[in-house]
Formats: C-alpha cells, structure tokens, sequence
C-alpha cells in the first residue's frame, strides 16, 4: 500500500476532492440510474452502478497515467493532436445521428469496444492546452493581431465550427474559456475585442443561414431559441419540462428524503446525467448542495495554487486552461438545475454519469497534477543541495 502511495505525485488536496466527489457520486448515481433500467425493461439497477465504477475506474488510471508524464510534453502532443481532433470531429458529423430533426452529432462510434465517444470533450482539453502553448510562446513579447490570426485563432474557429452545429452550448463554453485564458495570459485587449466580435458576427451568420435552409443543415437552432426565450420569459412550456421536474425535487430538498429516495427521478430523462444536482438536493437536502459548492470551490482554490507556484509560464497557463473548464461546467450545471440559467445538456464534473465526461475530467485533473508533481520534483532537488535549509526550517 505504502508503494502506490509512493507513486502518487501532484497536490494531495487535489486527489482527495476528486476522490471525495468520486465516492460521492455512487449513491446518486445509483439512485437516479433506477428509473432507467426500468424504462430500458431490464430492471437491473446493479448494472448502472458498475458501469460506473468501471468508468471512474478508467478515469482515475487516465489520471494516474498522466500525471507521470512531465508536463513540458503536453506542448509536442497538442500539437500532434490538433490535426487528430479535427479529423475526429469531422468523422462525428459525419457519423452522427438526427433525433426529432434535431443534429445530435455529438458521438462518434468506436469499433470493435462498441463504445460511445464524445469527441468535443476530448477538442476541449486539448484545444486549451494548445493556447496555453502559443500564450507562453509570445508572453512578453509584441505581436500583431495579424501574427496571431492562423496559429492561435486559426485551430480555435476551426475546432468551435465542427462543434457548433451539434452543441451550442459547449461550443460557448470553450470560447469563454478561451478568451479567459487569453486575456490572463496577456493577450492583447484590443485584438480580444476583435475575435469577440468576430465570433458574435459568425455565430449570427450560422444561425440565419440554417434558419434560410433548414432542410440542407439539419441544425438545433431552434432548440438554442427556444431555451433562450423560455428562460428569459420565465414560461414554463413543454420544453421546460426537465426545469420544472428539477424544481419540484430541489424544493423537496427542504425536508430531504434521504438516500436513493428521490421521487422526481422517475420523471426527469436526464437525472442521472445533467440534471443529477437536482436529484441530490432532493435526497441529501441542502447539505448535498454545499458539499458540492465547498468541493468544487477547493477544487478551484488548489487550481489557483498550483497555477502560482509553477515553475513555467506554460505551466501556469496550463493549469488554468484545463482546470478552470471543470469548476465553470460545474457551476453552469448547478445553475441551470436552479433556473438560473438556460439548459445547457452540460453534466457535473466525476459527480453525472457519462464515460466521456468522466474520462476527459481525468485527463485534465492529471495534467493539473503533472505540474504539481514537478514542483515537488524541484523542491525535492532543492532541498538535497541544500540540506542546511531543512534544518534551519525546523530550528
């Protein structure tokens, strides 16, 4: 036992929130995972439940296994897996499905395991990791926006065109990201203000164009619409559906009903996915809602940390490119099962069901703990040359 310990490396706060949340997750998962194996006719909940484990199990070993690989090699791989994430992303059109008239080309079939891929989550991480790359390269230095234009922003527009037309909302959510990062990595306001508004005009120019030919791009634009004008209006139609069900079990949480008791599960489609903070409050109370903010919130206050005491300008920019998506996705889940912002379809980070979510949020906590295990690396050096500092330390 005292040897794996010995192989873990990075923040120690991080592994235990990620941890405590992964432990968390099994009960509410397994509860709201009841209404789907009885809806799917089999009635075997045990099955949810393992499936579960075996993708936190896969999560953790993805996270264990990044965490050993030095983080300077993440600036190579981005690279590398740029042209990879396009191809994949192109493939997922490709391959996707229609659901209702709706695009729903989110998922890319992967043969032989016959298993589901979320491509944008894996264009996500490694599209940040890719910024945070080109931010360091020019920290400091002067650019034009015109230097800048094909290899930072070329990869971006190229990567939230492939997602857009399935997934509005992640599209928005790595744009945010993207220009957040960019702004704390020193990028020029002015040339920012450009990309903004250039992203608006394109997005626009999206939205008339599969309203002008609907049956051409099948599209989900008037599904974004919709939501965005229910939400505003404060109406509670057909599609509000899941928001109403999510309030009554939220407004139970008052008197919570305790574990695996929840009743709106039976009624909500996505309760063990995107609206599973609604289940929790309805079976842990308000307690479950601020265990979740206090992890989350730590989450991000060791995010900061490690950011700081990096060694790199890359390595701080990467840890916040990777790590600030989790915290923010999850703030944006918790807020949309409150009313306090339209359906997104984003699930809560190692908390909702979903191989892909689980997988990807790995992936990032493990690059977050490569550069924590690297300061410790150098401190660890520091100290062997330095012996007398240990000892004038304890004095």
């Amino acid at each position: 036992m005292n040897n794996i310990f010995k192989q873990i490396k990075g923040d120690k706060a991080i592994w235990a929130i990620v941890t405590l949340l992964a432990i968390f997750s099994f009960l509410p998962v397994y509860s709201a995972a009841s209404n789907l194996a009885y809806v799917g006719g089999m009635g075997n909940t045990f099955s949810f439940f393992l499936k579960h484990f075996m993708h936190l199990a896969l999560g953790f070993a993805i996270m264990f296994g990044v965490h050993k690989v030095p983080y300077k090699y993440f600036r190579g791989l981005s690279m590398i897996m740029i042209p990879i994430v396009f191809v994949l992303l192109i493939i997922t059109m490709l391959q996707g499905t229609t659901i209702d008239g709706a695009n729903a080309s989110r998922w890319i079939q992967i043969p032989i395991v016959n298993m589901s891929f979320q491509t944008s989550t894996l264009a996500a991480v490694v599209l940040m990791v890719y910024v945070a790359r080109y931010l360091s390269k020019i920290k400091d230095k002067e650019v034009s926006f015109k230097e800048t234009l094909l290899p930072l922003w070329g990869p971006v527009f190229l990567i939230l065109i492939l997602i857009l037309p399935a997934n509005f909302s992640t599209t928005a959510i790595i744009f945010t990201m993207v220009m957040m990062l960019a702004f704390i990595g020193g990028y020029p306001v002015k040339y920012l203000l450009i990309i903004i508004g250039t992203g608006l005009l394109a997005l626009t120019m999206f939205i008339l164009t599969a309203k002008a030919f609907p049956e051409a791009m099948p599209n989900r634009v008037d599904t974004w619409i919709s939501r965005i004008e229910n939400f505003a209006n404060g109406e509670d139609t057909e599609e509000d559906y899941q928001i109403e069900k999510a309030k009554i079990a939220i407004a139970t949480g008052i008197t919570p009903l305790g574990p695996g008791k929840s009743v709106q599960k039976n009624f909500l489609p996505q309760s063990s996915s995107d609206f599973i903070f609604a289940i929790i409050i309805e079976e842990y109370g308000l307690f479950g809602g601020i265990f979740l903010l206090i992890m989350y919130s730590w989450l991000l206050f060791r995010i900061v940390i490690v950011s700081q005491k990096s060694d790199t300008i890359f390595g701080k920019l990467l840890v916040l490119g990777v790590g600030l998506p989790i915290v923010f996705q999850a703030l944006i889940n918790m807020a949309v099962a409150v009313e306090l912002f339209p359906v997104t379809g984003q699930t809560l980070p190692l908390i909702s069901s979903g191989g892909t979510s689980i997988w990807m949020t790995c992936m990032a906590i493990g690059i977050i703990l490569s550069v924590s295990a690297k300061r410790e690396e150098i401190k660890e050096q520091e100290s062997e040359e330095n012996p007398l500092d240990i000892l004038s330390e304890a004095i």
